[in-house]
């Protein structure tokens, strides 16, 4: 398989919800996350889909998001099709992100481990944030966040304030 990274919008919007139905399950929108980003369109210089030919193989998008004033980027979902799980293309979508992203602060709903070895991330910062629903706290993570607060709320956000 020749996984090719692109730009989010190179895929069909039809075929990404089916990606991350089959991920996911079509129960996904009652989660955390969603309720964040909700009424938000993804970054598009911050968000990636990855193909092999012209299969859609995975997605990875990113929000505009604050905790208080402070703007953030919400990374994901990170989603790979089951079948094609733990080839590398989650990892790769996250080396682009991470390239594009530069020293912004990000936050994510993810696994500590994975996401803290490979990427930088972890839950020091987050462990008072409040979101809009229930979250784990080992799982609330974040990177280049040392100068936030360690208290606030994290909401949906202005995307012109953040750069990419």
């Amino acid at each position: 398989m020749t996984v090719r990274i692109a730009p989010l919008a190179a895929a069909a919007p039809d075929r990404v919800e089916a990606l991350l139905d089959a991920a996911f399950g079509a129960d996904r929108r009652g989660r955390t996350a969603y309720r964040l980003r909700e009424g938000l369109s993804p970054l598009p210089a911050l968000s990636f889909a990855a193909f092999d030919d012209a299969a859609l193989v995975g997605v990875l998008q990113s929000w505009p998001v604050a905790l208080d004033d402070a703007p953030l980027v919400l990374v994901g979902p990170v989603a790979v099709l089951p079948d094609v799980q733990q080839g590398g293309i989650g990892r790769t979508m996250m080396d682009a992100l991470i390239a594009a992203a530069g020293p912004q602060p990000m936050t994510m709903i993810g696994d500590p481990e994975y996401y803290g070895r490979f990427f930088g991330f972890s839950a020091d910062a987050t462990g008072e944030w409040a979101l809009p629903g229930p979250v784990e706290r080992r799982r609330l993570l974040a990177k280049h966040a040392a100068h936030l607060t360690r208290t606030g709320r994290l909401h949906a956000f202005a995307p012109e304030t953040l750069s990419a």
